[in-house]
């Protein structure tokens, strides 16, 4: 099996569909107009970005005058952040937001800090749920956002949001969410859910990279965030990337309308891993909540050894997956997330994050079931931590 690389870390990025570049090509090749100029070949790109646009919002129940194309998840998250920030400063100065954020939310919270606003980062238990009382409790007179992810790249955990953007439309307070990994995995309707701005990214959902997009409800006031010409509507200038905007509208056609068969391969994969891991191998821990995850995640801690060895092990058996976030793989320290559900140092240092996409097989799971067991136990021979443990007899 190991003469090929199964590829189990679609949460970092996706491969893209066939039928998503077959889509993209001609505006790569032929149909290369800018869709900002006004003769043939030009106005047939803008038609084509239209209806991708088109697509995005059908996805999640929005017109399509509200879906901006951005270059990433990352700059939408910026963009929604301190747009809102800026634009309402005079309302108020306070953001709420949780301890568990992708660091596109974080980072931005904390440069805002320096600038004169107030955040507060609400903690989660120790599945990585917050609760909407403690959403409740946080609102001051000053607070102008609510900026709560759907669910958790590392973790997967997904967070009430019904409810929270019930408290914040009832606050008339705004409310962000970055849904870069619940989108194409989680049904979204913007209206149901009372959500105000939304951050996706194509390349999670089988599309291309840099492009992403921000869902902004009708009349929610919000600074520019990229000065120059008028393209989305004078709210970020640039030249359309029209080729990576039509992938993007295609994918997240393919997603949606195929989103419970997805779902329930990937939900039969990721249970029967966890259970294959917890009867075959000892001193584990699953992080995050057991339901209440992304149907394609799996997150475990293995005690007395690094994760980042049990990558470069699973490597040299032709099998990709990681540690955490791929935007912190090259930091040493250990997690946030982990850290932040309340894991020690050295049991956060050891976590392995699997997770399945479309193409997953259940071949490719046994095959991880025949190795995963002889490297952890090979690592462990290595550890004095472990060595202690057998003496008192700990382990079965």
């Amino acid at each position: 099996m190991n003469d090929k690389i199964i590829y189990f870390d679609n949460a970092a990025t996706t491969q893209m569909k066939e039928e998503v570049l077959e889509e993209m090509l001609p505006f790569l090749k032929e149909k290369y107009g800018n869709a900002s100029t006004i003769y043939s070949l030009g106005r047939e790109s803008k038609k084509y970005i239209e209806e991708a646009r088109e697509k995005i919002a059908n996805s999640i129940f929005a017109k399509s005058k509200e879906i901006f194309f951005t270059g990433s998840g990352t700059e939408s998250d910026n963009w929604a952040i301190k747009g809102i920030a800026y634009a309402n400063k005079n309302k108020g100065n306070h953001i709420i937001t949780t301890s568990i954020e992708h660091h596109a939310v974080l980072n931005t919270c904390q440069e805002l800090e320096k600038n004169g606003f107030e955040v507060t980062y609400l903690p989660v238990n120790e599945n990585g749920l917050i609760t909407k009382e403690q959403v409740k409790n946080a609102i001051k007179p000053n607070t102008i956002l609510i900026s709560i992810m759907f669910a958790n790249n590392e973790i997967g955990t997904i967070q009430p949001i019904n409810e929270i953007g019930k408290i914040a439309r009832e606050n008339k307070i705004f409310f962000h969410t970055d849904a870069v990994q619940a989108m194409g995995n989680i049904p979204i309707n913007v209206n149901e859910m009372s959500i105000d701005l939304l951050s996706m990214s194509a390349h999670k959902f089988y599309g291309p990279k840099g492009i992403g997009a921000l869902y902004i409800r009708t009349g929610i006031k919000i600074s520019s965030f990229i000065q120059g010409g008028a393209q989305e509507r004078g709210k970020r200038a640039g030249t359309e990337n029209t080729a990576n905007i039509v992938g993007f509208g295609k994918a997240i056609e393919l997603a949606t309308l195929n989103i419970e068969q997805n779902n329930k391969k990937l939900l039969d994969l990721r249970d029967r891993t966890i259970e294959e891991i917890t009867k075959k191998i000892p001193f584990i821990k699953l992080n995050g909540d057991r339901q209440k995850r992304l149907p394609g995640n799996v997150n475990i801690s293995f005690e007395f050894i690094e994760g980042e060895s049990i990558l470069l092990m699973l490597d040299m058996k032709g099998i990709a997956a990681s540690s955490g976030s791929a935007c912190t793989s090259g930091s040493l320290d250990p997690s946030h997330v982990l850290l932040e559900i309340g894991l020690p140092h050295e049991i956060a240092h050891g976590s392995l994050r699997i997770t399945f996409g479309n193409n997953n097989t259940h071949e490719e799971v046994d095959y991880l079931m025949d190795v995963l067991p002889d490297i952890v136990a090979k690592l462990r021979e290595m550890s004095p931590l472990y060595e202690n443990v057998k003496k008192e007899k700990r382990y079965v």
